[in-house]
């Protein structure tokens, strides 16, 4: 018995005396633990869009966002993320100031309805007006979620609409009028 346990490890012995075959061997280990826990914790990549200060660029801003299975809790995060601005400093924070916060969020039959506070009302520092803070959002949210038809916003319970939303979004935008 030791005969054949010895003719199975003699060639693993001499496959470790090499510092190179070691190191492969670390890197294949270490490999397989980092792609297993990726695997395990169901991390997804969402793109967020923001605008530099200096010469409004677009700017692509890549986050790791834990994946929950659920489309509105998905949209609910991306959406809290999104109000809370880029993670760069040199990056104008947008869409909305850093005092706003989202309520709720709520996604039934392909429609969005998120509701924002009462600080929302007030375009951010360095943004034209409020109308750009909400279509930046609103274009995120169609942008990274194919599956959504129409997105409706509101300030404190009050729908917002800017008349401007037709000619970028169609017809959608007209129906959710009030």
């Amino acid at each position: 018995m030791n005969e054949s346990l010895s003719k199975i490890l003699a060639p693993l012995g001499t496959f470790f005396r090499s510092k190179r075959n070691r190191r492969l061997l670390y890197i294949m280990a270490i490999s397989l633990v980092a792609l297993g826990d990726f695997m395990h914790s169901g991390f997804a990549r969402r793109t967020f869009v923001f605008y530099t200060i200096r010469n409004s660029n677009v700017v692509v801003e890549d986050r790791f966002l834990f994946r929950s299975g659920d489309r509105e809790t998905d949209i609910r995060r991306y959406v809290e993320q999104a109000v809370l601005g880029p993670k760069a400093q040199e990056l104008l924070v947008l869409p909305f100031s850093r005092e706003v916060r989202v309520q709720s969020v709520m996604y039934r039959d392909g429609v969005v309805f998120v509701s924002l506070s009462e600080l929302a009302a007030l375009p951010a520092p360095g943004v034209e007006s409020v109308f750009h803070s909400f279509l930046t959002l609103n274009k995120g949210i169609r942008r990274n979620f194919y599956f959504v038809k129409d997105v409706r916003m509101f300030i404190g319970g009050n729908h917002v609409f800017f008349e401007e939303f037709s000619e970028f979004f169609g017809n959608s935008a007209d129906n959710s009028k009030t």
